[in-house]
């Protein structure tokens, strides 16, 4: 009976201290300092002036050259971030099997061309016979078609050789034109295959914008329009026209391609660069109002975007959106967020779901 006792005891004064220890962190967290935030109110924006896609920075003059031939790769004579000139050469790939063929080609030439001229002498000799009523017509004939015959084959043995002449030519590949190599995708030793991407190169100074259009805005854009593109990552914009824009959008999933040729400018601006191209065309009058929030209030995690809004309590709570189109520094916000709510625009220390924080 005492046994019994003494668990019961012991459990007993277990669960007093456990209650006392969690009463007491409770209590070290209620005592918790709150973050000092500073809050904005959702902005709306029904009166945007300009009609904006999103696109990415490529040089108009651009190019990824691979091969019709299989072989190992002998040796890549530049690496990324070389200057090139026009029929420089830039990957070896080795082409014995090439020069096989080639000698046997050679030799088939040579053969030919005996027969040829063999067949060519009995032509002209028995031409003359024929003239002298010195041979039938049925030997002419004769002759006749085998002179066709040999130079057919001798033709045929020539054309042979330009193929195989051709065939050395993607074993060898040069510089189309003056530019800087790009990307590398093969080492000495790789297994080259047709039409896989061996290296890329580009002509620098020359820039051009593919953008995408929604569907609703499309027929307001002209060729020959003149548009601010904002490159985001140096922040900086530059103008630009639209050369190219597509009318057919089956294959981009409803978005249709628009082409903006850059004006020459000394920003410093790469290929794949993401920009927003604004063209200054107005609004349908059905467009809907739109909800802004500024880009620096935006948090991520992993591939998901969200902000940090104020709940009645006072505390932090992480909402996730999904975002549209982006405005200079500011992002659209498609759903999640709506006029008559607020979200954390900075804060004095590491914001987490129900952190407890003081408006400033």
């Amino acid at each position: 009976m005492k046994k019994y006792t003494y668990i019961i005891t012991v459990i007993t004064l277990s669960i007093l201290m456990t209650s006392c220890g969690n009463d007491e962190k409770k209590v070290v967290a209620d005592n918790t300092p709150p973050i000092v935030v500073k809050v904005n109110a959702v902005q709306e924006d029904g009166n945007n002036p300009f009609v904006t896609a999103s696109g990415k920075v490529q040089a108009e003059n651009s190019a990824d050259l691979s091969t019709r031939m299989m072989g190992y790769v002998n040796k890549t004579h530049v690496n990324v971030g070389d200057k090139v000139r026009k029929g420089q050469l830039l990957i070896s790939i080795n082409n014995s099997d090439l020069q096989a063929k080639r000698a046997q080609v050679n030799a088939s030439i040579t053969e030919a061309t005996a027969a040829y001229n063999n067949a060519e002498k009995d032509y002209i000799r028995f031409k003359n016979l024929f003239a002298d009523n010195s041979a039938s017509q049925k030997e002419v004939d004769d002759m006749t078609a085998h002179f066709e015959m040999a130079k057919a084959r001798l033709e045929a043995a020539n054309q042979m050789k330009n193929e195989i002449n051709s065939q050395f030519k993607y074993t060898n590949i040069t510089a189309p034109f003056s530019g800087v190599i790009t990307s590398k995708n093969i080492e000495a030793g790789d297994m080259a295959n047709p039409g896989m991407p061996l290296i890329s190169v580009e002509a620098p100074g020359k820039y051009e914008v593919m953008a995408m259009v929604p569907e609703s805005e499309i027929s307001q854009i002209k060729k020959g329009t003149e548009v601010d593109v904002v490159v985001k990552s140096i922040n900086q914009t530059i103008k630009g026209k639209v050369t190219e824009v597509s009318t057919s959008a089956k294959n981009t999933g409803g978005q249709f391609l628009v082409k903006v040729a850059l004006d020459k400018t000394d920003a410093k601006i790469l290929s794949g660069m993401f920009t927003t191209v604004q063209f200054p065309v107005a609004k349908k009058a059905t467009a809907s109002t739109m909800v802004l929030i500024p880009t620096s209030a935006i948090v991520e995690r992993g591939q998901l975007t969200g902000v940090y809004t104020v709940s009645q309590s006072n505390t932090a709570v992480l909402r996730w959106l999904r975002l549209g189109r982006t405005f200079g520094d500011n992002v659209e916000v498609l759903s999640g967020l709506s006029a008559d709510e607020s979200y954390i625009v900075s804060a004095e220390g590491k914001l987490f779901n129900g952190a407890k924080i003081s408006i400033q």
